[in-house]
């Protein structure tokens, strides 16, 4: 080989040892990310850096993100992001649909504005679908249900959760898309009878429920929820570790690197 390239034997050892150095120092970061990647499997770079900064100044580490971005991706490490596309929301019904009241809102504290939405999860017999209730300043989420129908129930139980454990929402804006389930007679008077006002996106305007949509693709992208599952038992353990992670574990960057929980028992 050193024939060929018109090199000296020594340089191709030296080669070598350089490699065999930067392997040696790389193995201790490697195992600090593949343990903290058994919880949050998917977490990105920049998450990274400031989750596991302890962790690599007890090491006696110096990582920045270039140099952990260069690590992950030689070892082939980076984390892939997955599109999804499917229609959960049917609008075409008869009952009452709400104006948009939350476009001109800022939201400064926990409880003032939820999002909801429903999305899918897969099971070897069909989907289960899992209604999902989030607090947007916080973007804790705050109640959920997952149920193999897209029948009211599930998201009057996810709702009721949220009720349960909020303890105090006084001012509450709820806002959703204009489904059927959202709109229906059994859900709206919840909402009326707990005093929390009704927001609805406008029609064919998605992006006014981002931050809900922006959920569902962190647990799918980021906790495995986008696979199939063997049953909806099975499902449903895997829902519950996933939101408990994203509520408890995953730091956000939006929150100044907090996590949800923190944000909202400050701010609620």
């Amino acid at each position: 080989m050193t024939h060929c390239f018109g090199l000296k034997r020594n340089a191709y050892y030296k080669y070598k040892n350089r490699a065999d150095k930067r392997l040696k120092l790389e193995q201790p970061i490697i195992e600090i990310i593949m343990k903290r990647r058994k919880s949050l499997p998917r977490e990105g770079v920049r998450k990274l850096v400031k989750s596991l900064d302890d962790e690599f100044t007890k090491a006696n580490l110096k990582v920045g993100r270039d140099t952990l971005f260069n690590v992950l991706r030689k070892h082939q490490m980076l984390t892939l992001r997955k599109k999804y596309s499917s229609r959960t929301t049917n609008s075409l019904h008869r009952f009452y649909k709400y104006k948009n009241i939350i476009k001109d809102v800022e939201v400064s504290k926990s409880n003032q504005v939820w999002v909801s939405d429903i999305t899918y999860i897969r099971t070897v017999k069909g989907f289960c679908y899992l209604a999902l209730i989030t607090d947007m300043y916080s973007r804790k989420i705050v109640g959920y249900d997952l149920s193999d129908s897209l029948e009211l129930n599930g998201c009057v139980r996810a709702l009721n959760k949220a009720i349960y454990q909020a303890k105090s929402f006084k001012g509450l804006i709820h806002h959703s898309d204009r489904g059927i389930q959202y709109c229906s007679n059994v859900y709206t008077q919840i909402l009326k009878r707990n005093k929390i006002d009704i927001s609805m996106t406008e029609e064919n305007h998605c992006y006014e429920n981002a931050l809900a949509e922006r959920v569902n693709g962190i647990l799918k992208d980021e906790f495995y929820l986008d696979q199939t599952f063997t049953n909806i038992d099975h499902a449903k353990r895997a829902t519950k570790n996933a939101i408990n992670l994203y509520n408890e574990i995953r730091l956000h960057l939006s929150l100044d690197f907090k996590t949800p929980n923190m944000v909202y028992k400050l701010s609620a």
